[in-house]
């Protein structure tokens, strides 16, 4: 995957689909995907339940994933875009890296390379790619549902990974800061919530994309977790 920097990304969840969509540019408008191939990663999290899928377009309108069908090593993802009120959101016009949660169809198996086959439909036009997710030795199908712990998975070989928090769809958690807290350490703290802050009653995965370049490759890596409602924390990051 050809590295374009890297963003810290956070948006929420409800059950294994993204409430955030992109189509529009700011001030209304249809803009309409170009068609070509897309540039994707990808990582295993929730212990194999999930995949984030990593695509790149708008911050602030991530699409999200309509279907997932399982067909031997390879799962044929369908991403859209979220109607709002039967219209197209009004997205800003950055290009960043951002993630999308895929539940994974019963038959998967975490520990075998597993292939994505990704459309894209955007507006008029849409997009197809493909990437390859290694399997992760010893990493089974869990039988249970999750146990909403935080979750984490290398996307790509440059230190991206992608993160998964539980807790109301409304109000994910903000980003403050990342640092490399030793060989195999990445600590993720994340700012004081206000007051006033209101959320939602619901309990939703809140994906999260950062990037720790010193710990590719390193065995045994994990993240921890500081700030908000997380107190040290800590989740293997997989693959």
């Amino acid at each position: 995957m050809k590295r374009r920097g890297w963003a810290v990304i956070a948006t929420a969840l409800l059950g294994a689909t993204l409430l955030a969509g992109c189509a529009s540019e700011p001030g209304g408008g249809s803009a309409s995907q170009a068609p070509g191939e897309l540039e994707l990663g990808a990582a295993w999290v929730d212990g194999g339940r999930m995949i984030a899928l990593t695509t790149w377009g708008s911050s602030t309108c991530v699409p999200f994933a309509e279907s997932a069908e399982l067909d031997g090593s390879t799962l044929a993802v369908t991403l859209a875009d979220q109607q709002t009120d039967g219209a197209p959101p009004v997205c800003t016009s950055d290009n960043v890296q951002r993630a999308t949660l895929v539940g994974v169809p019963a038959g998967t198996d975490p520990a075998q390379d597993l292939t994505l086959a990704v459309e894209y439909a955007s507006g008029s036009a849409s997009a197809v790619g493909d990437v390859t997710l290694a399997g992760v030795a010893g990493l089974a199908m869990p039988a249970a549902e999750t146990d909403y712990a935080p979750s984490a998975g290398w996307v790509g070989d440059d230190g991206t990974f992608a993160f998964v928090t539980w807790g109301s769809s409304t109000c994910a958690p903000e980003i403050e800061g990342v640092a490399e807290t030793s060989a195999t350490e990445v600590t993720v703290t994340f700012a004081a919530p206000p007051a006033d802050r209101v959320c939602t009653m619901d309990m939703a995965p809140r994906v999260a994309l950062a990037v720790a370049p010193g710990l590719t490759g390193a065995d045994g890596a994990a993240l921890v977790l500081q700030g908000d409602s997380f107190d040290g924390l800590r989740a293997p990051i997989l693959g």
